[in-house]
């Protein structure tokens, strides 16, 4: 049974589809008139994604002033009580969302237009990228868990085809196959969360926001419910990078950098905290053990990719391990239930600027020095200012300095960590802040200072690479301000908010402590660094330092103790099936065959044969006999006929008389 039942939103909330819809029509444009577009197609990307920031200000706006969350949405497919609905659900944390998603898009749909200029498939390329940013937005907007997943999914298709888009290398094709099949390990018991979820409703809905209403009245409880938070999380685990499958992202760096940039600011990774932070209600009512398990993976996965991000040589590598931790910061706010909450996100919200700032200027640095190893850099500072102006702000704000974004969201999750009494999560967050204060110094030392130790001529980027550059480091100083508490400013607390607003006061103490953490981490750094060495300072750690450069021997394990029994197992298997049984099948039909042609061979020589032969010698008999009849000699004709004359009369003669 289909029912069409529509429930429009008021206000321009009612228009928030349009931000997901404008990016798929740019690559259906890009896909068909893109060749044969002046600048070869960018320009659908560019104007869909400006267009989509726009109205995605103008939804912001409608709670900026204190608007009401609003719906809309056709229920297309109903049986029985089960209903589902092809919709929308905005509120603040859409509104949110919908910004960071198209500001983040549109800068790197501008930076690609240098980064990818003479690519061969460029086209192809801004394809990909306008499909990938649609699949985002539905995510966002999705007020159904089955929507949700489409857009979910749409992602993994679209990071495989954009890290694998220079797949004629080897290296490559490999990353976005091991990002493909590790986000879908993640994706399984997602698909089984959403299953029980909808299970657990008496398949009544698929509504994100009645469920939750369910879950708050206590409708829904119990074990089942349990186990559906436990699978929602590992999706989240696969998509967002978290331990133990956080491997692919890593060497999902194969990609194009503006690729990077989007996979780690504002798109894939940023879907399971997102996915989070939508069904709260369901992490929160569900048994304490739920968040306790977020607390810690979360805790694991920060310190430990931190440690990693230290003896990167490649500086793309660096950033990646660094967006690893950074997720796990915004788990672990969300782990700590409602005061955690707007703490996670708002992390999630500055983080985007900052590390897709970070992101496009290491690409500016690798566009221009031919190489992404650090150890093949330095100098850079003189020879490309905007970069290195840009790059040292979103490394200052990932740093947690002040008065730069990221020290208001990540110094707002470890003050909530140890107020909420969650002592062994604040410590381990305050130590992976020193960490990463270090390595973001290491960063910026080797790569922007000394002397060059590359081979070619490096120079400043164009401008459609540092414009958005520019704009992004511009949001890294000011996006903090939204909820800088020592102002008593809570703007994104008021937007994202779940039922009473909760203001976390700003603790001095604690922000002066995160302050010297971070200044410790940057003069470790700078003492270490502050010249270049060939020789990496960190190989004194001996046994340490090669248990980080193996990466904890986890892609060891993975490979030899999973991949290739299965890989080796499933080839043998194959193997046999191929030679003893579809090899069998080809061989019975070759025999049967040659059976059926030895027996047409023995009939056509047999019977065929000998007809035609037989039938020729007949002729050649009844021919030979003729010839004494035809002769040719009129006196025997005559003969013959005065012979069978004679004969004729006696007979009629006899006949006669009697």
């Amino acid at each position: 049974m289909v029912a069409a039942v529509v429930r429009v939103a008021p206000g321009l909330t009612r228009y928030a589809w349009v931000v997901a819809v404008l990016p798929v029509v740019s690559a259906v444009a890009t896909l068909f008139f893109g060749r044969r577009t002046p600048g070869r197609g960018w320009i659908y990307g560019v104007s869909s994604l400006s267009a989509g920031f726009l109205l995605a200000l103008g939804v912001l706006w409608h709670f900026v002033q204190g608007g009401a969350p609003t719906s809309a949405s056709v229920s297309w497919f109903q049986v029985g009580p089960f209903r589902t609905d092809l919709g929308q659900y905005v509120d603040g944390l859409t509104a949110v969302m919908l910004i960071i998603v198209t500001a983040v898009s549109l800068a790197v749909h501008v930076y690609s237009i240098g980064y990818m200029r003479g690519d061969s498939r460029f086209t192809w390329f801004y394809v990909v990228l306008s499909l990938f940013s649609a699949a985002m937005l539905n995510v966002v907007i999705a007020d159904n868990l089955f929507q949700l997943l489409v857009g979910w999914e749409v992602m993994g298709l679209c990071s495989y085809l954009l890290i694998g888009h220079w797949w004629e290398d080897k290296t490559n094709s490999n990353a976005a196959i091991k990002a493909f099949i590790t986000t879908r390990v993640g994706d399984v018991p997602f698909l089984f969360g959403i299953f029980a979820l909808v299970f657990a409703t008496g398949f009544t809905t698929s509504n994100i926001q009645h469920i939750g209403q369910m879950v708050a009245r206590g409708d829904l409880s119990g074990t089942l419910l349990l186990a559906a938070a436990l699978l929602l999380f590992g999706g989240a685990v696969g998509k967002s990078a978290q331990f133990p499958l956080y491997v692919w992202l890593p060497d999902a760096m194969a990609g194009p950098t503006p690729v990077s940039a989007l996979i780690h600011a504002a798109t894939m990774v940023a879907a399971g905290v997102y996915m989070i932070g939508r069904l709260f209600q369901v992490f929160i009512h569900a048994d304490h053990i739920v968040l306790t398990v977020m607390a810690v993976v979360a805790a694991i996965t920060m310190l430990a990719s931190a440690l990693l991000a230290m003896v990167q040589d490649d500086i793309k590598r660096v950033l990646a391990y660094s967006t690893i931790s950074q997720l796990a910061y915004m788990v672990a706010g969300l782990s700590m239930g409602g005061a955690g909450y707007t703490a996670g996100l708002f992390h999630l919200f500055t983080h985007a600027f900052f590390k897709a700032l970070l992101f496009l200027c290491a690409g500016s640095v690798i566009h221009a020095a031919h190489s992404n190893n650090m150890s093949e850099m330095g100098g850079l500072r003189r020879a490309m200012p905007i970069t290195f102006v840009t790059f040292a702000i979103g490394a200052a704000a990932l740093a947690g300095i002040p008065p730069l974004a990221g020290f208001w969201s990540k110094d707002e999750i470890i003050s909530t960590a140890f107020h909420q009494g969650h002592y062994a999560l604040w410590a381990v967050t305050l130590v992976t802040a020193v960490i990463t204060a270090f390595y973001m110094m290491r960063v910026v030392l080797l790569t922007f200072f000394g002397e060059y130790r590359g081979s070619g001529h490096p120079h400043e980027s164009p401008s459609s690479m540092t414009g958005p550059l520019v704009a992004l480091a511009g949001a890294s100083v000011m996006v903090g301000f939204l909820n800088a508490t020592a102002f008593n400013v809570h703007l994104f607390t008021e937007w994202v908010h779940v039922g009473a607003v909760e203001h976390e006061p700003f603790n001095y103490g604690f922000a002066a402590i995160s302050i010297v953490g971070a200044l410790l981490g940057l003069a470790a750094g700078y003492q270490l660094y502050g010249r270049w060495r060939e020789r990496e300072p960190l190989a004194a750690l001996g046994p340490a330092y090669g248990l980080l450069q193996r990466k904890y021997y986890l892609d060891d394990l993975y490979l030899k103790g999973i991949v290739l029994p299965i890989r080796d197992t499933a080839s043998a298997g194959v193997d046999w099936f191929n030679r003893s049984i579809l090899d069998g099948v080809v061989h019975g039909f070759a025999l049967t065959a040659r059976g059926l042609s030895a027996v047409v061979n023995l009939f056509d020589r047999t019977v065929v044969d000998g007809a035609v032969n037989g039938a020729g010698e007949a002729a050649g008999a009844v021919g030979g006999r003729l010839r004494y009849v035809q002769s040719g000699r009129v006196q025997f004709y005559a003969a013959i006929l005065l012979f069978f004359g004679i004969v004729g009369v006696v007979v009629v003669a006899v006949a006669v008389s009697r």
